[in-house]
């Protein structure tokens, strides 16, 4: 397998910090077709080459970079009341962790949002239906969200599909106090918007809508990065750069094509 090449951490102006503006949603999602909660997100992020990144982008997307460097970032956190509008919470499979792998990128717009390269869910439902409405490369995953006083573990054992069982496995240490976001915390988190591709009539945008991340530094230990690298990843050659949320509340708007 061509492996994508992790690369020294540039210096990235971490200690900037940026204006509120840039970590609130630059758009209202009028109308939800999805309302949930992401907590207790822990994000590990690793620099990479961009033609690395690139090479595994469907056409039409191209890698965003932060300090000449793109980033592959292993997050894990639990999904929350998942529910329609109006409805309540799905009971059972509406509450559940996940674990993805993701990059950075804009379209021909230059439009910022999420690439996922995989996401790793524990219920066998909704998996099935983010892969049929979303296009979503959700997997089928055993997981587990351990908290202890100061720490956080985060552990994932795949079960489909393929038959390799990628493991995602690290535990962090968050700060007691927030932290003001710096302009690669807010690169690496105010997003607004995922995108997918449904093999047929090419690129899907679904914009998402949320607070500011309350955002928290923090340092990991233990990390398992299989799941990067089933992603096609090189190992990272660095420590991560680690941020921890307690989370938000999302509104989740219809995908549409992009043409």
């Amino acid at each position: 397998m061509d492996h994508g090449t992790s690369v020294p951490a540039a210096d990235p102006s971490s200690d900037t910090l940026v204006m509120p503006a840039l970590v609130e949603p630059p758009h209202r999602v009028r109308r939800p077709v999805m309302l949930q909660t992401w907590r207790d997100a822990g994000f590990l992020h690793w620099p990479y080459e961009p033609d690395a990144v690139q090479a595994r982008l469907p056409e039409g997307l191209v890698v965003d970079t932060f300090a000449g460097s793109a980033w592959v970032g292993l997050i894990g956190f639990e999904m929350v009341g998942i529910r329609l509008p109006g409805l309540p919470a799905v009971p059972y499979f509406g509450t559940f962790p996940e674990t993805n792998v993701r990059t950075y990128v804009r379209d021909a717009d230059g439009r910022p949002g999420v690439w996922f390269h995989s996401l790793d869910a524990t219920h066998a439902v909704p998996v099935a239906v983010a892969r049929l409405g979303y296009r979503l490369p959700y997997m089928w995953s055993r997981m587990h969200i351990d908290r202890f006083p100061g720490a956080i573990r985060y552990r994932s054992v795949r079960r489909w599909p393929g038959s390799d069982r990628p493991r995602g496995d690290f535990t962090i240490f968050p700060d007691a106090e927030p932290a003001r976001p710096t302009a690669l915390d807010a690169f690496l988190t105010a997003r607004w918007g995922l995108y997918s591709t449904d093999g047929k009539n090419g690129l899907r945008y679904a914009p998402v809508e949320h607070p500011a991340w309350p955002l928290h530094r923090a340092s990991a230990a233990a990390v398992a990065t299989d799941l990067v690298e089933a992603a096609g990843y090189e190992t990272p050659a660095t420590d991560p750069h680690v941020l921890w949320s307690p989370g938000v509340p999302v509104r989740v708007g219809l995908p549409r094509t992009i043409r």
